[in-house]
């Protein structure tokens, strides 16, 4: 197993730079993430650790040992692409020990081996079938026995859900990060998809135009977004522009259209740490841990925060419908009501300003229609103060 470091890892392809400075630590057993947006550069640095591309600048280490320029072959990653990249002519067993025969190990080795790696994927039994009779979820399992079978340092994923249909993907997302924790490698999993990070990851690093947005853990991700790129990208997150007043011991967040919003104490989603260190300059320091402190714990911002503009961040299931015309609530109509199974979203338009609201399917409140007048309640405590 392999802790991976980064430091300011930097890519141009011509004239256009792709990563711009990446600098972090991937510890040794860690499941982290690469998540964003397609054209934020992960996949390019996924391809620069695992050795197909090299960096215009910066470098990658394994441990102590300098990689940036060492070939892929001698890297003892293993990879999982987004199209899987199996041979069709060949079977399950031909291809899970294709990287073994490259490797000239023995063939009594290479069988038992095989049948190990595919009895951890379920495959087991499935060895002489021929590929192209295999389902979609099969043959990714096939390219993960492929990549693990080879005992990696590191296991390197590049979107492998992305080609499965959505039941399939959760079941094999699940089995990715079981294989992975009982193996206890270290894996460096890319994905666009907020869910999939959220679920499987110790971390994650949010990407946008080649730029490290927010390291932490997802958790602290989905609560504390550290700016509004990060918000609107995680989630149907509610974003208003305005203004912050401080009158005493009370702040206020005034909109445009009249909706205050209290907030009880002071709120940022970014310490005085974060603000002395751009966040796509964490690994100046040595270790994982490191990383994320200096990156983002929005949740020890205790400072109050100066008046002025500032974007306010409040999560669609902190928001409540309700018929009682309470101090944190505001009125409105409902615009448009999306049945979700387990929940209901609705949108409400508050004279002006729109409010996205998650209302339990089974709640009191969940019937309401488009066109019902109602009162939403904005709880300021747990409302996200974002300034970049």
């Amino acid at each position: 197993m392999a802790q991976v470091t980064l430091n300011r890892l930097t890519k141009h392809f011509d004239d256009t730079p792709v990563v711009k400075g990446i600098s972090l630590t991937v510890a040794d057993g860690e499941f982290f993430s690469l998540l964003g947006p397609s054209g934020c550069g992960k996949t390019t640095i996924l391809r620069m650790i695992a050795g197909f591309i090299f960096p215009t600048a910066g470098t990658v280490l394994f441990d102590d040992q300098d990689v940036t320029h060492v070939s892929a072959n001698r890297r003892n990653t293993g990879m999982v692409f987004q199209n899987y990249a199996l041979f069709p002519h060949m079977t399950v067993f031909e291809n899970v020990a294709f990287g073994l025969r490259t490797r000239k190990v023995a063939a009594a080795e290479t069988s038992d081996r095989v049948a190990r790696a595919l009895d951890l994927v379920g495959l087991a039994g499935l060895e002489q079938r021929p590929v192209p009779q295999l389902s979609g979820g099969q043959q990714q399992r096939v390219a993960l026995a492929r990549a693990v079978v080879i005992e990696p340092d590191l296991l390197l994923l590049d979107e492998p859900l992305s080609n499965l249909d959505a039941k399939l993907r959760e079941e094999t997302r699940d089995q990715i990060r079981e294989l992975q924790t009982k193996l206890g490698i270290t894996a460096i999993y890319v994905t666009h998809d907020q869910e999939e990070a959220l679920a499987v990851s110790d971390r994650i690093a949010v990407m946008e135009e080649g730029e490290c947005r927010q390291l932490d853990r997802p958790d602290t991700i989905y609560r504390r977004p550290a700016n509004r790129f990060v918000a609107a990208f995680m989630g149907n997150m509610n974003l208003w522009e305005g203004m912050l007043e401080t009158d005493g011991e009370r702040t206020v967040f005034r909109h445009a259209s009249g909706l205050a919003v209290a907030l009880p104490e002071p709120r940022s989603s970014t310490s005085p740490a974060d603000d002395a260190a751009p966040v796509n300059r964490a690994a100046t320091t040595d270790s994982a841990q490191a990383d994320t402190a200096a990156l983002a714990d929005p949740a020890t911002a205790d400072a109050a925060p100066a008046d002025g503009p500032i974007c306010l961040a409040l999560h669609p299931q902190a928001a409540r419908l309700t018929d009682e015309e309470t101090e944190d609530s505001v009125g409105g109509v409902v615009t448009t009501r999306r049945f979700k199974g387990a929940t209901v979203e609705f949108t409400v338009d508050a004279g002006g300003v729109a409010i996205q609201v998650v209302e339990n399917a089974e709640g009191p409140m969940a019937a309401r229609q488009p066109g019902d007048a109602v009162r939403v309640r904005i709880p300021g405590d747990q409302a996200i103060i974002l300034r970049d």
